[in-house]
């Protein structure tokens, strides 16, 4: 009875039918899937189509021999281990092909246990090379992030002011309520443009505290400050060359204001504690959810800093004023969780009409928790109401098919905020975590509600 275990693929290479049959026999029997070409030929026609995780060939074979066949895997699958069965009088030959690259050899006939210790090390390391390379993949992927979705006249407006400004030096802010997608053009800047081989370095600047952003943006010398015991490069030295991402401008500190404003002028910055000025190349991208212009005005942003950043600004606008856009965000955040979840799912009629006329407080990133949410707890193979938040369903109760539910802004956003301390059982960090808001953030949207 053979093993149930799947140890791997392997392929076999021997002219000899009878060593092909024995050997067959053991790695079979031992949990491996095996294949056999009696030549190197066929050996190349069966990596073609069958993707292996280890070949043990022969070396002296009619023909194309077995070094003819590990110079064939090297250039064309260099992540297959080949490990060569030879006679003593060509051992030589297979110690040079080791030092080439081969994984192991053995001496006709070979210790069947040793060879099989040495085959599962070979197929162990193929595998583990191929889960990096995918995902060194993913991380690449994941780097540029999900590609803009463009349903809408507006959102196409925002692909074309980004296709016109990915190629310049021009410093952009990037405006919209939160959750829109803010990061997600100014990726699309970077990783279009000129600078995508250099750094995307994105920091938010309402999550880090006001005490430690300087030392986060410009960086700091060993002893600057107490605890400062090695010397470390800030954000904006890891972005040389490439695109530096505010994100949530707005929230820095008057005092950093100045120094950024320094730094955008010049192109020089000190790190803390240090005394020799830096210069670095990099692009700006700015993004906010304030209104800036009446922050100035209110002395809570340096107004020479704000004409600095705003050359050009992208505003992304709010998804209950792109419908269109919500179908196709449907559609590729349904494949994102399906496949992770390994399910297969569709959205109810019920479920699109209530999704195209909800107002969508929390905008794109709201859309996407709701669907995890969703493909989380389906059960079936269609996503109904049930799947759904409570306060979305009491919405689809209204009978009108054309029915759109307008509400004061400052309620929608108290419900929001409500509904998320209730998904997060009163936890304040997850709460504004789900609302993309920094912790303080949060508090303050708190403290203003409840004296609306």
């Amino acid at each position: 009875m053979h093993a149930v275990t799947d140890k791997g693929r392997v392929l076999l290479v021997d002219d000899e039918p009878n060593a092909l049959r024995v050997l067959s026999a053991i790695l079979t029997e031992d949990g491996y899937r095996v294949r056999t070409a009696a030549d190197v030929a066929e050996a190349k026609k069966l990596l073609g189509q069958w993707e292996c995780d280890g070949v043990v060939t022969d070396i002296r074979m009619p023909g194309a021999d077995g070094r003819q066949l590990f110079d064939y895997i090297k250039q064309n699958f260099p992540q297959i281990p080949v490990i060569f069965l030879t006679a003593f009088g060509t051992v030589e030959s297979a110690v040079s092909a080791m030092l080439e690259g081969a994984f192991y050899y053995f001496v006709k006939p070979p210790d069947y246990n040793a060879l099989k210790g040495i085959l599962s090390r070979a197929v162990e390391q193929c595998r583990l090379r191929r889960e990096v390379e995918q995902l060194r993949a993913r991380l690449s992927a994941d780097e540029q992030g999900p590609t803009l979705v463009t349903g809408s006249s507006q959102s196409r407006q925002v692909w074309d002011n980004i296709q016109a400004l990915k190629d310049t030096e021009t410093s952009v802010l990037v405006t919209g309520e939160t959750g829109t997608g803010k990061e997600l053009v100014a990726r699309a800047l970077h990783f279009q443009g000129v600078r995508r081989e250099h750094p995307f370095v994105a920091v938010n600047c309402a999550a880090i505290p006001r005490e430690l952003i300087e030392s986060e943006l410009f960086g700091y010398e060993k002893g600057a400050f107490t605890g400062a015991n090695s010397q470390r490069i800030g954000r904006v030295e890891e972005a040389a060359g490439g695109s530096l991402f505010l994100d949530e401008i707005g929230e820095l500190d008057i005092s950093v204001q100045a120094k950024l404003l320094r730094l955008l002028q010049e192109k020089e910055f000190q790190r803390l504690g240090g005394n020799r000025k830096r210069t670095v190349d990099f692009r700006l991208i700015a993004s906010t959810n304030r209104d800036l212009a009446a922050e100035v005005a209110d002395g809570r942003f340096r107004e020479d800093l704000f004409y600095r950043i705003n050359v050009f600004a992208i505003e992304v606008p709010p998804l209950r004023r792109r419908v269109s856009d919500i179908p196709l965000l449907v559609a590729e955040f349904l494949r994102e969780f399906c496949a992770r979840e390994g399910k297969i799912l569709s959205l109810s009629p019920q479920v699109m009409h209530l999704f195209e006329h909800y107002a969508w407080p929390g905008n794109v990133r709201q859309l996407r928790n709701v669907l995890e949410r969703a493909v989380v707890l389906a059960r079936g193979t269609e996503i109904g109401l049930r799947e759904l938040p409570s306060e979305m369903v009491a919405e689809a109760a209204d009978p009108s098919p054309n029915a759109v539910t307008v509400r004061p802004l400052k309620e929608i956003e108290r419900q929001a905020v409500r509904d998320a301390l209730e998904h997060c059982g009163g936890n304040k960090s997850r709460a504004a975590r789900l609302l993309g808001l920094s912790r303080k953030a949060l508090y303050k949207r708190i403290s203003e509600l409840d004296k609306v």
